[in-house]
């Protein structure tokens, strides 16, 4: 059984983005945009800020007040849009329940939607085309990757369907050739269904979830869940209890949850280099 640390890969990553960042004309830059002081997102907001300090990038923050107008918010991605010194656009989610969040995320420029989160790039990422992919499904291809799992023809569930993780990674493991499951909460009989998967990824938000009746004898675990119980955090995964069973697997904390924000600044670095090379 092999623990794989995401913290670990990604500290090898920024690395050696950190040492491209050292050759170019100028260094790429991610602006992000803050409305409200919601402490998770100020707390999340704060981290790619020091992402950003780590690999060399110019970090751009503006922060709105709570009651700031949908259009004021969309006024300031659309001065983003026309900054040819910004190279990705993040806006924090959630926004204040006043503003339609797909509208905002509407008004971003795809070319430099660096969360993957527009429509175009959503659309291009199940056309099987190049596109900004969504930073977490990214960090999950790259952990199997570091996990040594060849997906081709591999069996491989995915319990969650959200926009954000389930669906897109679902189109990026196929891309992978490999043979693709999706569960979610209406799906009968769940354990005989994950029980079959040669690769597990769960992303439901529930603690503690998968006991070892879910697990196949010698599977790839990723547990993309983050919660938090008796002040601690845990993954959807009950890792103590399943870990002997698994090939490999990724704990929480330490596990998805720091290559998200370096598939973030890779996603920065690609607009970077596709607008110099314009």
């Amino acid at each position: 059984m092999k623990i794989i640390y995401g913290s670990e890969l990604s500290k090898e990553m920024k690395e050696a983005m950190a040492n491209e960042v050292k050759t170019l004309d100028r260094k790429p830059c991610l602006a992000v945009l803050l409305v409200g002081d919601n402490p998770a997102s100020v707390s999340y907001v704060k981290g790619k800020n020091k992402a950003c300090l780590e690999v060399g990038f110019d970090y751009r923050q503006i922060d709105l007040s709570e009651d700031a107008s949908e259009m004021e918010v969309i006024d300031v991605i659309k001065s983003l849009n026309e900054d040819d010194f910004v190279d990705g656009i993040l806006v924090q989610l959630p926004l204040p329940k006043h503003i339609n969040e797909q509208r905002v995320i509407n008004s971003i420029d795809p070319g430099k939607d660096v969360d993957g989160l527009h429509p175009v790039n959503f659309g291009r990422l199940f056309a099987g085309l190049d596109a900004f992919y969504p930073c977490t499904p990214l960090g999950i291809i790259e952990l199997l990757k570091k996990m040594e799992v060849d997906l081709e023809g591999k069996n491989v569930v995915v319990v969650g369907r959200s926009n954000l993780v389930g669906l897109p990674v679902s189109r990026l493991l196929l891309k992978q050739n490999a043979t693709v499951t999706i569960c979610h909460s209406r799906t009968k009989d769940l354990a005989r269904i994950t029980r079959e998967a040669d690769v597990l990824v769960a992303a439901i938000g529930k603690p503690r979830f998968f006991t070892e009746e879910y697990i196949k004898d010698g599977a790839y675990v990723i547990d993309v869940g983050v919660n938090r119980v008796d002040g601690k955090l845990c993954g959807d995964v009950d890792f103590d209890n399943v870990k002997d069973k698994c090939a490999a697997i990724t704990p929480v904390p330490k596990g998805c949850g720091p290559m998200t924000i370096t598939m973030l600044l890779e996603n920065t670095m690609k607009s970077y280099r596709m607008r110099s090379s314009k």
